[in-house]
């Protein structure tokens, strides 16, 4: 006989920013963040990149009644860290619509539009002009 999984709630958000896409589950738990089937603390070295990810629980009070599971690919960590927050707060609002005056209070309903600038033809980047001498 086969024994049944118990289906728990689950709450799906994704985020974004620069390169980055994060794939949010926040179940009801103790508030355990795993990232990439690592645990935060293993995943992100500074303390401010842990922070950010925190931050949408922390503004509605619920850090300890979700646990948090993320995959999360592409950018850089500071690009990743900001795509969780996202993510987080998208799948709080779906666990929650109570929650959404306060995360779009803190900012973090929006999705931060600022990308890398492609290189333009003429310029060594996408700004940089070559050097310029008068003779």
């Amino acid at each position: 006989m086969a024994t049944k999984k118990k289906i728990t709630e689950r709450y799906y958000g994704t985020g974004r920013r620069k390169k980055s896409v994060a794939r949010v589950y926040l179940m009801p738990g103790s508030g355990e963040i795993t990232i990439n089937k690592r645990g935060i603390d293993d995943y992100f070295g500074p303390e401010t990149l842990k922070t950010i990810v925190r931050q949408p629980l922390v503004a509605t009070g619920t850090a300890d009644k979700f646990d948090v599971l993320v995959n999360v690919q592409g950018g850089g960590y500071t690009g990743q860290a900001g795509a969780i927050r996202h993510g987080i707060s998208r799948a709080l609002l779906e666990a929650d619509s109570e929650y959404r005056p306060t995360l779009k209070k803190e900012g973090y309903l929006t999705r931060d539009p600022r990308m890398k600038e492609r290189k333009k033809y003429g310029l060594k980047a996408a700004r940089r002009a070559p050097q310029f001498s008068k003779r």
